[in-house]
């Protein structure tokens, strides 16, 4: 049975899939891989304060290594749908393009190697050493509390191993083949409340303004370098997203200002060193006035890195040998589920081209449908040692 790759991306994309809502996705694609072999089931996780989220493991084979694929059905919301040129569910070809939402993020890719393994098993006439599994969750875009972190406790659970994973991220930034991601960087969120003292803006020496204070203790942490990167990471980096007193007068001193800001930290930091110096230097700048500060954390992922082995050499010489583009091993970007896949196996990312992800049109060629599937079809043959 093998699987055309643009036939079941089109069927993903038609699916409305906003995280957590897996819509038919996931059942679409337990059906087709029941049909290939897989053993598969669905499992659903729950928590406080959050939506359930359906996820989906599916195994080919009993022995090991197991190489487990790691994807996500679930996608971000159309946005403003008259500024659509397309149907963001209609999975419409247009000028070479497969477009809709999930296009690059990432159903294609979910698509593609559906369609690799397919290939994988009828040319080996299911005889290879090892097994070949599917996690897929529905909760990569939102709180990923209920999907792939509880997914991987529950395979654990049950016994079942995984020895190496590739995540369907879109990865590359311009081209097919342009990148491979073998770690990410951490990522902490810090909302900052500065209180002051409400007062006339004619009389600022009765007032205590904060926000004079909270643009200075922002300037100070953004001013300041935390290092100049590793040999696989950026250097760290601070960027202020939000401040607001919620003030509409003009002769109003706020007794409050709020402020959101971003660290994305490479792997020579902890989240936990990360606050201790935000709150450092917080301390010092409010103990010289009358004003508080109030700091909450909160803290996506820590940086990881999976060293360069045998699983990014294999993938790295199976992008070269289809699009003899020579892939560059990055840490770049946001968190992915990788973060949380790391602590079973080591992880590699690869996928689509990312420039439209979560964008209006967002859309991926129609050729690197292909050319992702001969990839994805290449790193599983040279992984299990198979020609």
């Amino acid at each position: 049975m093998t699987i055309d790759p643009l036939n079941l991306s089109q069927a993903l994309i038609k699916c409305p899939s906003v995280t957590p809502d897996s819509g038919e996705a996931l059942d679409v694609l337990q059906d087709i891989l029941s049909e290939m072999g897989f053993r598969c089931k669905q499992v659903s996780f729950s928590a406080a304060d959050t939506p359930d989220v359906n996820n989906l493991y599916a195994k080919f084979g009993h022995s090991s290594p197991n190489f487990c694929f790691a994807g996500h059905t679930d996608v971000v919301p159309v946005g403003d749908l008259e500024a659509w040129t397309v149907d963001p569910l209609g999975a419409e070809i247009k000028n070479g393009m497969l477009c809709g939402r999930g296009a690059s993020d990432m159903k294609t890719a979910i698509a593609c190697f559906v369609a690799a393994v397919s290939r994988f098993i009828d040319t080996r006439d299911n005889n290879f050493k090892g097994s070949i599994s599917l996690l897929i969750t529905g909760d990569e875009e939102g709180p990923a509390i209920n999907g792939t972190k509880k997914l991987l406790e529950w395979i654990t659970e049950k016994g079942d191993v995984l020895d190496a994973c590739l995540v369907g991220e879109p990865t590359n930034p311009n081209e097919l083949g342009d990148m491979i991601k073998i770690g990410r960087r951490g990522s902490l969120n810090g909302y900052l409340t500065v209180s002051g003292t409400q007062g006339h803006t004619a009389y600022p020496h009765l007032a205590d303004n904060p926000i004079h204070l909270i643009v200075k203790m922002l300037e100070t942490i953004t001013s300041k370098e935390l290092d100049q990167g590793t040999e696989h990471f950026q250097a760290s980096t601070i960027q202020v997203s939000t401040i607001d007193v919620d003030n509409p007068a003009t002769n109003v001193i706020p007794a409050k200002a709020k402020a959101t800001f971003n660290v994305r930290f490479n792997d020579l930091h902890k989240a936990t060193d990360i606050e201790h110096w935000l709150r450092e230097i917080f301390d010092t700048i409010t103990n010289q006035t009358d004003s508080s500060y109030d700091l909450i954390t909160k803290v996506s992922g820590e940086a990881f890195l999976s060293p360069p082995g045998q699983l990014s050499a294999v993938l790295s010489g199976a992008v070269t040998e289809v699009t003899g583009r020579t892939p560059v091993l990055s840490t770049s970007g946001g968190t992915s589920d990788a973060r949380f896949i790391k602590n079973y196996c080591p992880v590699a990312e690869f996928g689509m081209v990312g420039a439209t992800m979560h964008k209006i049109d967002e859309s991926v060629k129609l050729v690197d449908l292909e050319a992702l599937t001969a990839i994805y079809t290449t790193t599983l043959k040279n992984y299990f040692g198979v020609n």
